[in-house]
C-alpha cells in the first residue's frame, strides 16, 4: 500500500514505488551545512524590530499559537477552561486575537468540539500512539479515526522513529498516507520529533518524506523530548517547504513546538519565517507555534507595550 500519491508531480511520481527509489531520493538530497545552518540561524534571532512592528509581530504570534495540553490529568473542566482562554486570551481587553488552535488527546477532542463549536478555533488532536509512535498501523488509523469523529479539525500524527532511523522510510510513508486517509478533511501535522533523529540531513529527509506522503504540516517536536523546537532545525524545514514547493507547487506548514517560552523567541522564529520562505507563510495557515506558557509572556508584553506596565503575575491564567 502507497496510499495516494496523487500529489506528486512527474519528477517525483515514482519516488515512493519501493523503499530503495525512497532512498536514493532522500539520501540525494544536498547535505545540510551544521555550523552554516546554525550561525544563520543565529544571526537572524539578533535581528531588532521597531516597536509598532512588535506590537504587529506580538499578536501574529497569538493568533499562531496551538494552546495545548496533553497530560494525563486532563479534565473537561480543564479543556474547557483552555478554549475559553483560547477564544478570549485576555477577558479584559476584547481586542487579543483568538489564538488557532486548542491541542488536546483523542479522547478529550468532543470537550474541546463542544466549548469551540462556531469560534473560528480549531480542534487539533494529537493520535498515532502520541508521544511515542509505537503502536501498530490498525491502532494509528483507529486512534486517528476516532479524533476526527469526535470533531477534530487537525490530527497531530508522530512518525515512527525508529523505523526512520533504521531506513526503512517505505514503512514510514505509508504510515503517514495511511492516516492523511483515515483523517479525510482534517489537516495532517506530521510530528518528526527532531530531538531524536540525530542529524540536521535526517530532519532535511525526514521533511521530505513526510512532505512526499501528503503532511498539510511538518511539525518538530511532541514536546516530551529534548531537544524539542531549535531555530537551526526550523530553519531546516522551512527551507525544505520552500523548495517543495519550488518543485511540486504545493505548500506546506510547519510547526515548531516545545521549549518556545516567551515572546522574544517568538519573535525570532517569525523573523526566520520571513527571511527563509517570505511573507506569505506569515499566516496561521502556513505557521503554528506549538505552546502552553508561552501565550501568557506574549499578553504581558502586549499589555506593557500598550500601557508602559507589566500586569501583576495573578493577572493571567496558568495552564
Amino acid at each position: 500500500m502507497l496510499g495516494d500519491v496523487s500529489i506528486l508531480t512527474a519528477p517525483l511520481a515514482d519516488v515512493a514505488s519501493s523503499n530503495a527509489t525512497l532512498r536514493a531520493f532522500l539520501h540525494g538530497l544536498p547535505g545540510v551545512d551544521r555550523v552554516g545552518a546554525d550561525q544563520r540561524a543565529a544571526m537572524l534571532g539578533t535581528r531588532s524590530i521597531k516597536t509598532t512592528a512588535k506590537a504587529q509581530a506580538i499578536d501574529l504570534a497569538i493568533s499562531m499559537v496551538d494552546l495545548t495540553t496533553l497530560e494525563g490529568a486532563d479534565t473537561p473542566g480543564k479543556v474547557r477552561a483552555l478554549c475559553a482562554k483560547a477564544v478570549r486570551p485576555d477577558p479584559a481587553d476584547p481586542t487579543v486575537p483568538k489564538v488557532a488552535a486548542v491541542c488536546v488527546y483523542p479522547d478529550r477532542v468532543a470537550d474541546a468540539v463542544h466549548a469551540l463549536t462556531g469560534t473560528g478555533v480549531k480542534v487539533a488532536s494529537v493520535a498515532t500512539a502520541f508521544p511515542s509512535g509505537r503502536a501498530s498501523l490498525e491502532v494509528k488509523v483507529a486512534d486517528t479515526s476516532s479524533a476526527v469523529a469526535a470533531g477534530a479539525d487537525e490530527i497531530d500524527m508522530v512518525i515512527d522513529r525508529g523505523a526512520f532511523l533504521s531506513g526503512d522510510y517505505k514503512k514510514v510513508f505509508e504510515e503517514i498516507a495511511a492516516v492523511k486517509e483515515a483523517a479525510g478533511e482534517a489537516h495532517l501535522k506530521v510530528i518528526l520529533e527532531t530531538g531524536e533523529l540525530a542529524t540536521y540531513d535526517n530532519v532535511r529527509r525526514a521533511s521530505w518524506l513526510a512532505m512526499l506522503a501528503g503532511a498539510d504540516f511538518i511539525k518538530t517536536s511532541t514536546g516530551k523530548v529534548a531537544p524539542a523546537a531549535t531555530p537551526a532545525v526550523t530553519l531546516i524545514m522551512l527551507e525544505a517547504v520552500r523548495d517543495y514547493r519550488a518543485m511540486t507547487g504545493r505548500v506546506v506548514g510547519v510547526k515548531p513546538a516545545g521549549g518556545i517560552r516567551t515572546t522574544k523567541d517568538a519573535i525570532r522564529y517569525l523573523v526566520l519565517v520571513n527571511e527563509t520562505v517570505g511573507e506569505d507563510w506569515l499566516d496561521p495557515d502556513r505557521f503554528r507555534i506549538g505552546a502552553s506558557s508561552l501565550l501568557n509572556d506574549l499578553l504581558m508584553q502586549r499589555q506593557k507595550a500598550a500601557t508602559g506596565r507589566y500586569a501583576g503575575p495573578d493577572y493571567f491564567t496558568l495552564d
